[in-house]
């Protein structure tokens, strides 16, 4: 049996005086992909800063562990270093670094592959200004070398399919599974659209709505037809999901 990575207990959280996740609980196995579906403003960005430990939100409740150690009141930093990554839906622009220079500077993490990676990604990334002039799709690719340069355990993927045409969404599967997948880096991948997982099974599929969890279920299959079919307040209600 897999051991547990990530351990979220009873979590509620706030930001800016309103209360935004309310009672979450999840835990992530060592090497399993998981993915979290909702709808708009339903949690899941927020859930992932604190994950991340962005002290813009306060823990009013609750507890998150990794790897049986209790990280709640860790800084952003001591959480990196553990091996928690994740990937941004908006990552800001940074004139005068190059690409090259950034996976240099973050090598010592052990991403040893990260230049080879990148090179395969798109087109003279590495000489490239971070983040300047790039396309959408080029921003999303540019994360998803960073977060492999770090070496990580746990990747968050914040909407890495948003934006991503056909091509490039089969381009940043094939190399999640070789990257991430296939060296049993626990994965959480956070969607609205679900477009990521004709690509990437995940092993469970989980549904947030308005602040909690409300569904758990393994046939992601039956989650999206569900939603597609009826919206996501039928989670709430349906027995298939209920478990």
């Amino acid at each position: 049996m897999r051991e547990i990575l990530l351990k979220i207990d009873k979590l509620k959280v706030k930001g800016s005086g309103k209360e935004i996740l309310k009672g979450v609980n999840l835990q992530i196995k060592r090497g399993e992909i998981q993915t979290l579906l909702g709808p708009n403003a339903s949690g899941k960005s927020t859930l992932a800063q604190v994950i991340l430990g962005n002290p813009k939100y306060k823990i009013t409740q609750g507890r998150i562990f990794f790897e049986g150690k209790e990280i709640t009141k860790f800084f952003p930093e001591k959480r990196a270093k553990l091996g928690i990554a994740m990937t941004w839906q908006s990552p800001p622009a940074i004139k005068g670094v190059k690409f090259s220079q950034l996976l240099a500077r973050i090598s010592t993490f052990g991403g040893s592959t990260s230049r080879e990676v990148a090179k395969g990604v798109e087109p003279n990334l590495l000489e490239r200004e971070i983040n300047v002039d790039f396309s959408g799709g080029e921003k999303k690719m540019s994360e998803l070398v960073q977060v492999i340069a770090l070496n990580p355990k746990l990747v968050i993927f914040d909407e890495i399919d948003s934006g991503l045409d056909i091509k490039r969404l089969e381009k940043a599967a094939k190399i999640i599974k070789k990257e991430l997948v296939d060296k049993k880096v626990s994965i959480l991948l956070i969607t609205h659209s679900g477009a990521i997982l004709n690509f990437l099974k995940p092993d469970i599929t989980n549904v947030m709505v308005q602040g909690r969890i409300i569904c758990r279920e393994k046939d992601y299959k039956k989650v999206l037809k569900i939603i597609k079919k009826y919206g996501y307040e039928k989670c709430k209600k349906c027995k298939l999901l209920a478990g």
